[in-house]
């Protein structure tokens, strides 16, 4: 037996819902049902702000763009420049040039690990076995 409930969504959550309604091609009756049964999608205003444009796309996204972010690498040219200017700070002051380097160097790094815990919590979210990789 079901019942039928009438209530008002905020627009943002949804937007949200639909959006996980037409990147899994599955009704939004269902994508609520499931919001119900176990929580909202996961959310990004935790995130920093800058971080949270990038956050909010991955909704829109298919299962398999989300696996390929949720499963990408840093490439190691890039991991071991940080790793030598986050070095090299510890034993000498850094020039602008290299200071600005870390800053972007950090913020790339902060994103990518960002947008890869919430494209595997979206696929978590949709039903996906997601192992810690």
């Amino acid at each position: 037996m079901a019942e039928t409930v009438s209530l008002q969504l905020p627009e943002r959550l949804h937007r949200r819902l639909v959006n996980a309604a037409q990147a899994t091609g599955r009704p939004l009756e269902s994508v609520i049902l499931r919001a119900l049964t176990i929580g909202s999608p996961p959310d990004w205003n935790d995130a920093p702000a800058e971080y949270q444009p990038a956050l909010a796309a991955l909704d829109r996204l298919e299962d398999g763009a989300l696996w390929k972010i949720a499963r990408a690498r840093k490439l190691a040219k890039d991991m071991m420049r940080y790793d030598q200017l986050l070095e090299a700070n510890q034993t000498r002051t850094l020039t602008d040039d290299e200071q600005v380097e870390l800053h972007r160097l950090r913020q790339d790094a902060e994103q990518f690990m960002l947008r890869k815990a919430h494209a595997a919590a979206i696929l978590k979210w949709r039903g996906h076995h997601v192992s810690a990789t």
